[in-house]
């Protein structure tokens, strides 16, 4: 399976300066459950702006300028090549931009955080997708201050 996960504003923002425009508590759970014990897929800017691999997952970072090594971490020069590297593991990409929109045609789930807020400023955007090629699932909405809401879109088969 090779899923992709984000969080997006709704006027598809998903970073700005480098790093993500909100901090919202509980909004990166998702991504641990789904991720852990999985392959995360990102790219060089992705990976910096964490600084390390992630723990209990094996971290592929997608990179043709620098190469990093260690413990569950590899790095590949293509997305085609991270999947070839996870084999039968379940994948997540997990960013940025250019990745996103290299796997969109090759997803089969989409897990998106609907934030509500509009991030006027926001330098990376999410690319724009056909919503008719999957089935939509409106999970659950959370949020105290700032609300958010989860989605999975499913590639229609």
């Amino acid at each position: 399976m090779v899923g992709l996960i984000v969080a997006r504003s709704k006027n598809n923002v998903i970073g700005k300066n480098g790093e993500i425009p909100w901090k919202i508590k509980g909004e990166q759970k998702q991504f641990r459950e789904l991720t852990t014990g999985n392959v995360v897929v990102m790219g060089r800017k992705s990976y910096e702006e964490i600084g390390h691999p992630l723990p209990n997952r094996k971290t592929i970072v997608v990179s043709r300028r620098k190469k990093y090594t260690g413990d569950n971490l590899v790095t590949v020069s293509s997305l085609q090549e991270a999947i070839e590297v996870a084999g039968d593991e379940n994948i997540y990409i997990a960013g940025g931009c250019g990745l996103y929109e290299e796997s969109m045609s090759l997803v089969d789930k989409m897990y998106i955080t609907e934030v509500d807020l509009t991030i006027d400023d926001g330098d990376v955007f999410f690319p724009e997708f056909n919503v008719n090629d999957f089935d939509i699932a409106i999970g659950e909405t959370s949020g105290d201050d700032i609300k958010y809401t989860r989605t999975i879109y499913t590639r229609k088969k």
